[in-house]
């Protein structure tokens, strides 16, 4: 793992770097609020380079209609920081904000944006956006943790139940999540995708994070009697209770989870074997994206992207660098140079009238927010998930949908 307090330091020097360097019209300044250390400092970092990235690139293609952008970073550990990290750009004035990865931070500080008269540009986060700021100055461009739970079911029902030769009315679907904003977001989705369906439901379990019981919590999914196991968890207690459901020999023909858990490499590489045949629902690395599901401008920009990154980082893309890239270029390239002028209300109007179609964003996601008043407010309507494999020890692979997909589903046995 890389050593987040050095980069931190460096991160919090950028903006006074990029000001020095200045010359010309005045740079249009934009905050950004991620966890640049602290338990979800990985993540935040990885995300926040994505942003940094795009940033970069439209600086060298000349900006915005001339004038660089100049990010001004936070580091945001959690969600205690937030609310004072977004009050400190508003002095600095500071008039659009990017963040959070997540979703502890990303309520917090849409809320202290649209106090303060803030553009709240939402990168990666899933999790809810309540209050009165959705659509109006609060926008997420990654998919939210409900879509993440839907996709889950939906998989599970109409992809992975006919490969087990079963129909998906005849199994018994139970959800397991953390009891935070994180969780509840995501298990929300996927008990409403199982209540649509109408799919036999064997009940819920939240658990605390700080405090859970996984033998407790595992003992009450097997009477349950389930065979459909979907979580949302972080990754210490993903990796725990995935290791309680192995060593109870839990007999569930399939378990699902996903994003800031199941989906990370750090899961397959803690669980080994235990994590072979288990999917996850997330958004995708862009080393594991079919690119026949891009349109050519974004599979173009995606390859410009990765070399770069690899150039500057020494590593791949991950979830989190490929979504604050996307959302960033698509503020800064298909939502700002539409607005009527560079403020809050204007760019909010441009990006509610700002359409691009499905795979047209270099991480697969389109673009066409909800507005407000409506269920989804602020949401974007078109943003992309993919469903992951463990097809092997410490591998694992995009399987659905089949315009991204790099390998085919595979129907791997419990404890194979």
């Amino acid at each position: 793992m890389r050593r987040l307090a050095p980069l931190a330091a460096a991160v919090a020097a950028i903006s006074v770097v990029l000001s020095g360097c200045s010359s010309g019209p005045d740079p249009i300044r934009v905050g950004a609020v991620y966890p640049l250390s602290g338990t979800q400092g990985p993540g935040g970092v990885e995300e926040f380079q994505g942003v940094r990235l795009a940033a970069d690139l439209v600086n060298e293609q000349g900006g915005l209609d001339g004038r660089t952008i100049e990010l001004v970073p936070i580091d945001v550990p959690g969600a205690d920081a937030a609310p004072g990290a977004i009050d400190a750009l508003a002095k600095r004035g500071v008039r659009f904000v990017l963040g959070s990865y997540g979703s502890t931070i990303s309520e917090p500080a849409g809320y202290e944006a649209f106090r303060d008269g803030l553009l709240f540009w939402e990168t990666g986060a899933v999790g809810s956006m309540p209050g009165p700021g959705p659509g109006r100055l609060f926008f997420r461009v990654a998919p939210s943790g409900s879509v993440l739970g839907r996709a889950a079911v939906a998989f599970i029902a109409e992809r992975l139940a006919p490969l087990l030769h079963r129909n998906a009315s005849s199994l018994r679907f139970a959800v397991a999540a953390v009891d935070d904003v994180y969780g509840n977001s995501v298990a929300s989705g996927a008990v409403s995708e199982i209540r649509q369906l109408r799919l036999p439901f064997a009940g819920e379990f939240r658990y605390d994070a700080h405090r859970p019981d996984m033998p407790a919590v595992v003992r009450r999914i097997a009477s349950a009697r389930a065979d459909v196991l979907f979580v949302s968890a972080y990754l210490e207690d993903g990796v725990a209770l995935r290791r309680e459901i192995v060593r109870q020999r839990v007999p569930l023909l399939a378990n699902i989870g996903t994003s800031s858990s199941y989906c990370m490499p750090a899961f397959g590489q803690a669980l080994g074997r235990g994590a072979v045949g288990v999917f996850a629902s997330d958004k995708p690395d862009a080393n594991a994206l079919n690119l026949g599901g891009l349109l050519p401008s974004a599979r173009a920009l995606l390859e410009r992207a990765r070399t770069t990154y690899l150039a500057r980082y020494h590593q791949e893309m991950t979830a989190p660098a490929l979504s604050g890239f996307s959302a960033a270029w698509a503020l800064f390239r298909s939502v700002m140079p539409n607005a009527a002028a560079l403020t809050p209300g204007a760019v909010a109007a441009a990006a509610l009238n700002t359409r691009l179609p499905d795979g047209g964003l270099p991480n697969g996601s389109g673009l066409a927010f909800a507005r407000p008043g409506t269920p989804d407010a602020g949401a974007n309507l078109r943003a992309a998930s993919v469903i992951w494999e463990w097809v092997g020890v410490d591998r694992r692979a995009v399987v659905w949908p089949r315009q991204f997909s790099t390998e085919p589903v595979r129907v791997i046995p419990f404890g194979s």
